[in-house]
């Protein structure tokens, strides 16, 4: 057994996965950070409030599409908080998806307000093709998609609206999206992550001159750029991740706006939160394989740093737990493989350090919008001590169901519970 475990060490492919395991999460965490404060110092500060400044009259019209399947106990804080938008032209369509609860009754309280249209379909075929079907009946330039367990702050379309009134070649602006429920302990873990890792690399791909995806929690999308790429990717897991390549695929600009908030319902326990990310992780595996065309055009060069980083990180995830499994049956067999232990010694530290500076600099940044997100940073330590272990499983698992089925239909699996 030890001369297999010493012919293994020594071998190529050995010392260049456990590198890539060592220095892939320290370059990133740095890359990650720095060029986030690169797109803060350029685009959110004080001085470039003027950019927001548009006259009424002069914002496009926009239709706010929240697609809800057995959302009874969420949808009335939604409904309310959409209605509450501070934005002159608002037309509201709430598209049921086959609820078998009372979503429908419950939304049917708020048919007084003539902003509000109710749309009952009767069979479940999942979030992009309610969106597209009620795409049929609005009436505004722009699209805000929303999820039907999150609400808005007021002021979210006077943030994300003057983007398409600046920049003609706009197809989206995602925004930023806040836990709600962080009574438990993934919820305290999610606020940190939704600051630190998505908010953060948000900012940096956007210096990159591409974004992974928009946030679907809360999106606003130029209406005539949806057409044109055929409305949303209804035969993929992540209808958001998809219908984001498509439009930057057809050379769109898509951004990213932080004081656009919306605040939402995060899986509260460890299974939800499994199915939730199993969903994320084969759809983007769905969407890389779909996109590999983007190879043969010179013209999508702005995608290559994205899709490069997006594969990274799935090979990062593979080495983790390969090596991880190799480390505890060379171990059992008495002759550990050196390097390759999932237990923090000295480099395991480092990287850690390098995970909380780039967990603390998203935090900080976002603290500037919402100051509770500061008071959830102590728990950011048990991020790469125990978050990384589960996502990494996660990915391992379920990227081979979504590259092998690069299509399939995305259908719903609500209800959730309002706390």
């Amino acid at each position: 057994m030890l001369e297999v475990v010493q012919s293994i060490s020594i071998s190529p492919l050995y010392l260049i996965a456990t590198a890539f395991f060592a220095w892939y999460p320290l370059f990133t965490s740095i890359m990650w950070a720095m060029t986030a404060v690169i797109y803060a110092f350029r685009r959110e500060r004080k001085a470039d409030l003027d950019y927001y400044r548009v006259d009424d009259a002069e914002l496009p019209a926009v239709t706010v599409i929240v697609p809800a399947h057995c959302e009874g106990e969420m949808i009335d804080r939604t409904i309310t908080g959409v209605l509450a938008l501070d934005y002159p032209h608002l037309q509201v369509i709430v598209i049921s998806d086959g609820s078998t609860d009372e979503t429908v009754e419950r939304a049917s309280e708020f048919l007084y307000d003539e902003r509000l249209t109710l749309i009952d379909k009767r069979v479940n075929e999942g979030k992009a093709l309610a969106l597209n079907d009620a795409m049929a009946v609005a009436t505004g330039e722009l699209i805000m998609v929303l999820d039907a367990d999150s609400t808005p702050d007021p002021d979210a379309l006077r943030w994300m609206a003057p983007h398409f009134v600046r920049n003609p070649r706009l197809a989206a602006v995602t925004g930023n999206p806040r836990v709600r429920n962080t009574d438990r302990l993934l919820g305290k873990i999610q606020a940190v992550e939704f600051s630190s890792i998505i908010s953060l690399l948000k900012r940096a791909q956007v210096v990159w001159g591409r974004v992974m995806t928009v946030s679907g929690v809360m999106a606003l999308y130029r209406k005539s750029a949806l057409e044109d790429v055929g409305l949303f990717v209804h035969d993929c897991a992540t209808e958001d991740i998809a219908t984001s390549w498509e439009l930057q695929a057809k050379f769109y600009d898509v951004r990213y706006e932080p004081r656009a908030m919306v605040r939402m319902q995060v899986p509260p326990t460890v299974r939800a939160l499994w199915n939730q990310r199993a969903r994320w992780a084969r759809g983007l595996a769905q969407v890389l394989h779909r996109n590999l065309r983007i190879w043969t055009s010179w013209k999508n060069r702005r995608l290559f740093p994205v899709y490069v980083e997006a594969t990274a990180s799935i090979l990062w995830a593979y080495c983790f737990v390969v090596l991880s499994i190799m480390w505890i049956v060379t171990w059992a067999a008495g002759a550990p493989l050196l390097g390759a232990t999932p237990f923090p010694m000295w480099w395991g530290m480092i990287i850690g350090t390098a995970a909380l500076i780039q967990l603390g600099t998203g935090v900080l940044m976002d603290s500037r919008y919402d100051r509770e997100v500061l008071r959830f940073y102590p728990w950011a330590v048990l991020y790469p001590l125990i978050y990384w272990i589960q996502m990494s499983v996660i990915t391992v698992i379920a990227t081979p169901a979504g590259w092998f089925k690069p299509h399939g239909p995305g259908t719903w699996r609500t209800p959730r519970t309002a706390d």
